[in-house]
């Protein structure tokens, strides 16, 4: 009895295991930012919190490398708490549905470069003078982040659901002042692509 309860979970485990599958981003556009399609009057987009005047974005093939560096110019103090909140949105009978899959921090300035967090393997672990900028954030505009040259590499792995199509993950960042009220200026944009079966 309790050799075939086991010999049933093995192959329970196994089978989930052979069911997960790895899926990499496929950026939809080479420029890779676009303006959020919903966002509220006053916001802006990446451009807005960053000058890109001395970062350079490439697409080779179905890659996109990113080398140079970029200053943020968001409009607020350096004492703001920062909340941000990432979103991610599935194409599908012909308008973009919300998915399960979101994720939101009241102080992303305390995670920005946390080595478990997704924003530090997908783009602050590049940053080569983090010790200069760690504590600047992107509240301090004026604040100059140096890239080692990178791949925008995306991959989720171990998905146990369809997880191919079209897709756009929005980004959002909103500051706080230090009586905790909201400044007038938010950041929102959007990166759209499709996720492909590796």
């Amino acid at each position: 009895m309790w050799v075939c309860v086991g010999t049933l979970l093995l192959l329970g485990i196994a089978s989930i295991n052979v069911l997960a599958v790895d899926y990499e981003f496929i950026l939809e556009d080479p420029e890779v930012f676009n303006e959020c399609s919903d966002a509220p009057p006053g916001t802006l987009d990446i451009y807005g919190l960053f000058d890109f005047e001395h970062l350079t974005i490439t697409q080779v093939e179905e890659k996109v490398h990113v080398k140079g560096n970029v200053t943020t110019i968001w409009d607020v103090q350096p004492g703001d708490r920062v909340a941000a909140s990432l979103s991610v949105l599935h194409f599908a009978r012909g308008a973009w549905e919300p998915t399960v899959f979101s994720m939101s921090h009241p102080d992303f300035c305390g995670l920005l470069y946390g080595k478990d967090q997704y924003w530090y393997k997908f783009w602050t672990q590049f940053i080569t003078n983090r010790k200069d900028v760690e504590k600047k954030c992107l509240n301090t505009p004026g604040t100059v982040l140096v890239h080692e040259p990178f791949p925008i590499r995306v991959v989720i792995t171990n998905m146990r659901s369809n997880f191919g199509g079209r897709y756009k993950m929005i980004f959002k960042f909103e500051a706080f002042d230090m009586s905790n009220f909201k400044r007038n200026t938010s950041i929102c944009y959007e990166i759209r692509g499709e996720f492909v079966r590796l």
